[in-house]
């Protein structure tokens, strides 16, 4: 039997015969906004903002919306078992924390944090390349919980091969490669702030504690800043990159590999067929391309061309326990969750976090049983109703 995560609902009851109620919202479309009130209009809309209008956002919130659960009776769900195997590893739940870089800017504890927070509750957590802490104290933090790196494609390679190779050393079992990210899309919510904190050396952690990267500066980055973010905004992203490079990361990294950013069909393909493990259908949560497809609505296209060989992962609009059934519905093994833990990190540290995920977790085992589930296994696209735009 698998552990029952909506038992969080009781627990939080019984603390209420004391008083107690929890410090955060447990409706975690709430979260937004209290952070819009609590912190600065940099780092927020750094991580609320969107690429453009907005408008790639809204629509993968309003794919997500647009699809409706059908619940079936009288079902056995008495005993639940979340539990999932995913790229061969065993999960609890169909759950990962998304890669977000620069959590310095949210909290103090930043990634160490949401990185604890994820193995309290055995819940993968990926690293971004930007982050602000470097790799090794990230892993250190996690002890021997799962973990997984994702890669910012360097144009230089031998930048690039040391990361691989520090984040192997680490204990990071996955590569998750960014890929709908070779230049930094139009974000007005930054521009208007003119917010960009690499640009003061900060999320460059891994960049500035690199062999590889320091050989390249004349002066040690504390003698002169400038030149180090000078070469890490010339190395950062390569939009020269195309489907044959792949092979230099098989080359250099002998764990499962994931694309992240894929919408189309025949670039699931491609991926396959370069011998990747598995795509994460995304569109990096309408940041990059404005005007883009709902994330959802390009998920069951891809599921459907590549489920059977690859893997696939979904993220661009979790917020709500329905909103990883419905990903599962619509062909995904399990989904990353990105902006709702870095509010949760930013509003009360570790604590937010783990919040975040066991409400999560919590409404989605509930939902999956009242909708006539007992394990993930089971959700089919049938389960599923779209209803007009």
């Amino acid at each position: 039997m698998g552990k029952h995560w909506g038992d969080f609902q009781y627990e939080i009851y019984l603390n209420g015969m004391t008083g107690a109620v929890p410090r955060l919202p447990t409706d975690l479309t709430r979260l937004e906004a209290l952070v819009e009130q609590r912190l600065g209009p940099g780092p927020v809309g750094y991580v609320a903002g969107s690429a453009g209008n907005g408008g790639t956002a809204l629509a993968n919130r309003a794919a997500l919306d647009r699809r409706r659960i059908v619940p079936r009776m009288l079902r056995d769900v008495h005993e639940r078992d979340l539990s999932v195997e995913v790229l061969g590893r065993a999960l609890p739940a169909p759950l990962a924390l998304a890669p977000v870089g620069v959590l310095s800017i949210m909290h103090p504890d930043a990634e160490c944090a949401a990185a604890r927070a994820a193995a309290a509750q055995g819940v993968p957590y990926i690293l971004s390349s930007a982050s602000s802490t470097p790799m090794e104290q990230v892993a250190e933090a996690m002890g021997d919980a799962e973990r997984w790196f994702q890669l910012y494609w360097a144009k230089d390679r031998e930048v690039t091969r040391s990361f691989l190779g520090r984040a192997r050393a680490s204990g990071f079992s996955v590569l998750v490669v960014t890929l709908d990210t070779p230049l930094l899309a139009w974000r007005p919510r930054d521009l208007d702030q003119a917010y960009l904190p690499f640009l003061h050396g900060v999320g460059t952690a891994n960049y500035f504690t690199d062999p590889a990267f320091l050989a390249g500066l004349a002066k040690p980055v504390h003698e002169d800043l400038n030149a180090a973010v000078l070469r890490f905004v010339g190395m950062f992203a390569d939009p020269g990159k195309t489907w044959p490079d792949l092979a230099f990361l098989r080359e250099n990294w002998d764990g499962p590999i994931v694309l992240k950013g894929v919408l189309h069909p025949d670039d699931a393909l491609l991926a396959a067929e370069a011998g990747m493990d598995g795509v994460v259908v995304s569109n990096h949560g309408g940041r990059q391309v404005a005007g883009s497809v709902a994330a959802a609505d390009a998920l069951p296209r891809v599921a459907r061309a590549v489920g059977d060989r690859l893997t696939v992962l979904f993220d661009s609009g979790v917020r709500t326990g329905d909103d990883v059934f419905k990903a599962l519905a619509l062909g995904a093994r399990a989904v990353l969750l990105g902006r709702p833990y870095v509010y949760g990190l930013g509003l009360d540290g570790q604590a937010g976090v783990e919040h975040v995920i066991r409400c999560l977790l919590a409404e989605f085992d509930l939902t999956l049983a009242l909708s006539g589930h007992a394990t993930p296994a089971t959700v089919t696209a049938g389960d599923l109703q779209e209803s007009p735009a």
